[in-house]
């Protein structure tokens, strides 16, 4: 079952979404509310109306409810500013009880019932106090969430080493487990300030091409394994995956690129006669 969908992102964020248009025209630049699983939102359309398949909508669950009216428009501008004066009245509070967290983020829902504070720490932080005063001061529901440091990124945003917005804000719904040894399976370097992210930890990038360099690398000898080339033999020192080439470090010295079509298997040591146990009056 198809359904009209159309691309979307939250005000003041980067990643974007598919999510049903409800039936309504809509075309890139418009801003219309939404309704998610924490209530109403909005969020400003990036490319018109399209169909897909239900079951290829993407996360989050969100629905157009209509287009934005110019009341809807000033809220957005008042509730900007709440949520700039909450950050600045956590952050004040915060030092003032020497609270050991990081602000990351402050979001006001569409309806104004609740304030979120997203913030991080390296310990368990006792808020109780500062949940009490942020209430006295903005009469409304307010609500802590800890969170991790890639979680933290992905709110702040920011650029890769690529030169590209960062993939947490532009498109990964999840963070999924990146390992050394993914770095190791690309022979990339192993230092971790070139293959670390914004937030600290490994790339995720580091996963993308991750199983085509495992499923390429079936088709080439290990490392350390002796090999002929037309240069002479030698033993395999290096994998190059993507130039479909290996290192070779040859007997004579020398260390040289071959394409893997070049390589063939080690000769065999040839056993010469008077070499064998028993010429030698070994039983």
């Amino acid at each position: 079952m198809e359904t009209d969908v159309v691309r979307v992102r939250y005000i003041n964020e980067s990643r974007e979404f598919h999510i049903p248009s409800g039936g309504i025209p809509l075309a890139a630049g418009d801003v219309v509310i939404v309704e998610t699983e924490e209530g109403l939102d909005c969020c400003e359309v990036t490319a018109s109306s399209a169909s897909c398949p239900r079951r290829e909508l993407e996360s989050p669950p969100a629905t157009v409810l209509r287009k934005a009216t110019p009341n809807d428009l000033e809220w957005l501008a008042t509730k900007r500013e709440t949520e700039e004066a909450a950050a600045e009245a956590c952050r004040t509070f915060a030092a003032k009880s020497g609270l050991g967290m990081k602000l990351a983020s402050v979001k006001m829902t569409f309806d104004g019932a609740k304030i979120i504070f997203f913030f991080s720490a390296d310990q368990r932080v006792d808020f109780r106090a500062l949940v009490r005063e942020l209430a006295r001061e903005f009469r409304t529901r307010i609500e802590m969430r800890q969170i991790g440091v890639r979680d933290k990124a992905k709110q702040l945003g920011g650029m890769g080493v690529c030169g590209r917005p960062l993939c947490c804000t532009v498109f990964l719904d999840k963070f999924e487990p990146v390992t050394m040894r993914m770095a190791k399976e690309q022979n990339l370097t192993l230092s971790p300030s070139k293959i670390s992210g914004f937030c600290g930890r490994l790339m995720c990038c580091l996963a993308y091409e991750n199983d085509f360099y495992r499923r390429v690398k079936e088709s080439f000898p290990a490392a350390g394994t002796r090999v002929s080339t037309p240069q002479g033999e030698g033993e395999v020192k290096a994998i190059l995956a993507l130039a479909r080439a290996v290192l070779v470090a040859l007997d004579s010295g020398a260390a040289v690129k071959v394409k893997l079509g070049d390589l063939a298997p080690a000769s065999a040591e040839v056993v010469t006669e008077g070499d064998g146990p028993h010429d030698r009056g070994e039983s």
